[in-house]
């Protein structure tokens, strides 16, 4: 019998569970699917059908926390306010981020941040403009969007201190200008 949507949700949200409390013990490169499905309570073969791996988890718990911290951008919502909401999901669950980030393994989440965050800001550019980013900007949202990786992993490793929204704020002030003209004739910002 085949595995309802909700029932499969619920399980990766259990295995998601059960990698944070690996993660209070082990860093995640230390971390075996063997200890995440014995802290779960299920078998490799349940993990496996859910995830190709511990990253591929991690990724994909990354996006259901960041997809929640934009969800409101596209309802007019700015940069900035898109942005405390990130910081303040990640503040909430920082033993998982600061786990996650110390690693540069397969499937890193600075790289799978680094791809959703230029994915959406594309996708918001592109819908509001209906056309595709011309190669200069394009250039600089890629460069922006890797800088912001880069702060926010400092932040999350303690490296760089303040609040979400001090984060926030010095993240749009970093915008390059050209971007920045963009953003505000499009009322991101």
């Amino acid at each position: 019998m085949a595995e309802s949507g909700k029932t499969k949700e619920t399980m990766k949200y259990r295995l998601a569970e059960a990698m944070k409390q690996c993660m209070k013990w082990a860093p995640v490169e230390k971390i075996t699917v063997k200890e995440i499905v014995e802290q779960c309570g299920t078998t490799r073969q349940t993990f496996y059908r859910n995830f190709q791996d511990k990253y591929d988890l991690i990724n994909w718990y990354f996006d259901k926390i960041l997809l929640e911290s934009f969800e409101h951008m596209g309802e007019g919502r700015t940069v900035y306010e898109g942005l405390v909401n990130k910081f303040h999901y990640i503040q909430d669950e920082k033993l998982f981020f600061r786990a996650a980030f110390k690693t540069d393994q397969q499937n890193s989440l600075r790289d799978h941040d680094f791809h959703l965050i230029l994915q959406f800001y594309t996708e918001r550019i592109e819908g509001k403009t209906g056309k595709k980013l011309d190669d200069s900007l394009k250039f600089l949202l890629e460069m922006y969007c890797q800088g912001s990786i880069y702060m926010t992993v400092r932040w999350v490793l303690g490296q760089r201190k303040g609040t979400p929204e001090q984060m926030a704020k010095s993240l749009v002030e970093a915008m390059p200008a050209q971007l920045e003209r963009v953003f505000r004739e499009l009322e991101l910002l």
